[in-house]
C-alpha cells in the first residue's frame, strides 16, 4: 500500500462571520452561489459571487440542504424535510421521517441521482444510541427508510456515473458503499470500505470528484481525506481549521473546494466555525436537484463526464 500524499493547500477565508456548526455546503452552478447551513444558529446562508451574504433564520435546527429547479431550497429541519422559498420566506412540509418518538434529529443529506432527498439522522441521546437511520424522501412526500442501526448518519455522495452511493457513520467511524440504481433509487447490499481512527479523522460530510475519488472531512483531525474507490486514503489535506465538517466543489470550473467547519476548543483554544476555500487539481460535478427526473439527471451527468457510463 502506497503512503498517502500530504498536502498543505493555500487556503483562503470565505466568510468573516463565525458559525456554530457550519455544514452542508452546496454550489449552485447556475447562479455562482454557495449555500450552507449553521446547524444550531439555526440558519441557512447564501454567499453570492459578489461576496454578499444573505442569512435566513430557520425555525428549528437545520442539518442539510439541497437545490430545487424552481429555486426553492429543500431543507432538513428538526421538524422534518421542508421546501423553503428564499424570496417569500414560506415553508412547505414535505415529510417528517424521524417524528418525535425517538431522540434524533435530521443531519447530513443530499439530493441523489434519482431526484430524491437522501437524509440521515443523528442520535441526540446521552449517551448516543444506534436509533438513527437513513431515509429517502421524494418531492411527493413519499418516504422510505433505507438503513437503520446508525448513530450519526453522514458522508453521502455518489460516484460520477450514479451507480455507487457512499455513506458513513461519524460515531461508528466507518465508510460504506452501496450499488445504486439512479433510475429507481434502489440500493444493493452495503459493504464496508474502511474504518477510521480519531487521528485519521472521524468521517463527516463528503463529496466526490469527476475521477471517482471520495473526499471525506476528518472532523476529529483537522484534515480532508481523498479516498480511492477501493477505500484507500491517497491524499491528506492538512487544514487550518481543527474540525472540518464537509467539502463541496464549486467555482466556475468546479475546481475549488469549499469546506465548512464547526466551533471547537479541541486545539486548546476556542475556534469558531467558518468556511474556507482552496483550489485543487481535481474537478467536481454539479449537484443534483430535488424532484428532477432521474433519467434526465443521470443522462446529463454522463454527458458532462465525457459520455462514459
Amino acid at each position: 500500500m502506497t503512503a498517502p500524499r500530504i498536502i498543505r493547500p493555500d487556503v483562503r477565508s470565505v466568510i468573516q462571520q463565525p458559525l456554530t456548526v457550519g455544514e452542508s455546503p452546496v454550489w449552485d452552478e447556475e447562479t455562482g452561489t454557495l449555500w450552507f447551513v449553521d446547524i444550531l444558529a439555526p440558519a441557512l446562508v447564501r454567499l453570492s459571487a459578489s461576496g454578499k451574504i444573505d442569512r435566513f433564520d430557520m425555525p428549528a435546527a437545520i442539518g442539510a440542504l439541497g437545490l430545487c429547479r424552481d429555486h426553492r431550497i429543500v431543507v432538513a429541519l428538526q421538524t422534518g424535510v421542508h421546501l423553503f422559498d428564499p424570496v417569500s420566506g414560506d415553508f412547505e412540509l414535505v415529510s417528517d421521517p424521524v417524528g418525535r418518538h425517538i431522540n434524533c434529529r435530521l443531519n447530513d443529506g443530499k439530493v441523489g441521482p434519482d431526484g430524491h432527498f437522501w437524509i440521515g439522522s443523528f442520535s441526540e441521546a446521552k449517551p448516543q444510541t444506534d436509533e438513527a437511520a437513513l431515509y429517502r424522501v421524494g418531492a411527493d412526500g413519499r418516504t422510505r427508510t433505507v438503513a437503520t442501526g446508525l448513530t450519526s448518519s453522514n458522508g453521502l455522495a455518489w460516484s460520477p456515473d450514479g451507480r455507487r452511493m457512499y455513506h458513513s457513520d461519524s460515531r461508528q467511524c466507518f465508510l460504506q458503499a452501496f450499488d445504486f440504481d439512479p433510475d429507481t433509487g434502489d440500493l444493493g447490499d452495503g459493504r464496508r470500505l474502511r474504518s477510521f481512527t480519531e487521528d485519521e479523522g472521524r468521517p463527516d460530510g463528503a463529496t466526490t470528484d469527476r475521477d471517482g475519488f471520495y473526499w471525506s472531512a476528518g472532523v476529529s483531525a483537522g484534515r480532508l481525506n481523498r479516498i480511492s474507490p477501493e477505500g484507500e486514503i491517497v491524499e491528506i489535506y492538512i487544514l487550518p481549521v481543527p474540525a472540518p465538517t464537509m467539502p463541496c466543489f464549486g467555482g466556475p470550473d468546479l475546481r475549488t473546494l469549499f469546506v465548512t467547519s464547526l466551533s471547537t476548543d479541541r486545539s486548546g483554544r476556542f475556534e469558531a466555525g467558518t468556511v474556507i476555500a482552496f483550489d485543487v487539481d481535481a474537478e467536481g460535478l454539479p449537484p443534483f436537484r430535488f424532484g428532477d427526473h432521474p433519467i434526465a439527471m443521470t443522462a446529463n451527468r454522463w454527458k458532462d463526464n465525457g459520455g462514459e457510463r
